[in-house]
């Protein structure tokens, strides 16, 4: 439920999966959203956008986005993430611009790239080349329908994405909800029901998931001790980083080292 952001590999992503809520995160991929059936909506900037099936969506590198699903039928859903070294012709673009609106309605696609999304999703791994090849079609028949405008003004003064920079920037320490309103010039209440509205959670909740996403990369990779990573997460005791920790994964920190290692 905290801005994660990833690091995408060398190699393309793709999953197709019944859509549901995701909170804001960011990459330094290109994420391609194709509706299979029913609705999606795509938040950027301070705009929700809707889509419906057989709709894109177009989310270019390093721009914080959020899924939210408020249609109770059957919504499936494509997403692609593709590195920028998949990119090619377009990554200059990808990199520097954003869509202004970032939805392409079915009627406005091809059929061609509708084939492509399904030949990317069935590909095996091993042809990077195929699916660099389908990548590039997708790219040069849709990046010309939509206005390019400058990465910098796309959600930078909205109040969502100014709370969720706040607790990237700031988790491993100290804070209250009323520390973190009173820095983004608001009342706690107004910061409250965005925890609540936006991200269907409380705001010890969000903190804390913040504070495990970060202690999970720890312990995954690192030999550093349960004390010093519980610490430098922001946690105030390893009684609470235990308990939270087994809320989320079922298991003890250490449980958990020991499965990652052991292959588990």
């Amino acid at each position: 439920m905290h801005l994660t952001v990833k690091k995408t590999r060398d190699d393309i992503y793709r999953v197709s999966k019944t859509a549901k809520h995701v909170s804001p995160h960011l990459h330094n991929a290109l994420e391609i959203v194709h509706v299979r059936e029913g609705t999606l909506e795509l938040g950027v900037g301070q705009e929700l956008y809707h889509m419906e099936k057989d709709d894109l969506g177009f989310v270019f590198s390093d721009i914080i986005h959020h899924y939210q699903v408020f249609d109770d039928g059957n919504n499936e859903v494509d997403y692609i993430l593709v590195p920028p070294s998949y990119a090619a012709l377009f990554a200059e673009e990808i990199q520097k611009y954003a869509p202004e609106y970032p939805v392409i309605k079915a009627e406005n696609i091809e059929s061609e790239v509708y084939h492509a999304i399904d030949s990317i999703m069935k590909t095996n791994e091993s042809e990077s080349m195929v699916v660099q090849a389908y990548i590039q079609i997708i790219l040069a028949r849709c990046i010309k329908k939509m206005n390019l405008i400058d990465k910098s003004s796309v959600g930078s003064d909205d109040l969502i994405y100014r709370t969720v920079a706040f607790v990237s920037a700031n988790f491993r320490k100290p804070f209250s909800l009323e520390d973190m309103a009173r820095e983004l010039g608001v009342s706690k209440y107004v910061v409250s029901r965005i925890f609540s509205k936006t991200f269907h959670c409380n705001f010890n909740q969000y903190l804390n998931d913040a504070r495990i996403g970060y202690a999970i990369g720890r312990l995954e990779n690192t030999n550093d001790t349960i004390t010093d990573i519980y610490l430098d997460s922001g946690f105030k005791s390893q009684r609470t980083f235990n308990r939270v920790f087994k809320e989320r994964y079922k298991s003890s920190p250490s449980e958990y080292r020991q499965r990652r290692r052991s292959g588990n």
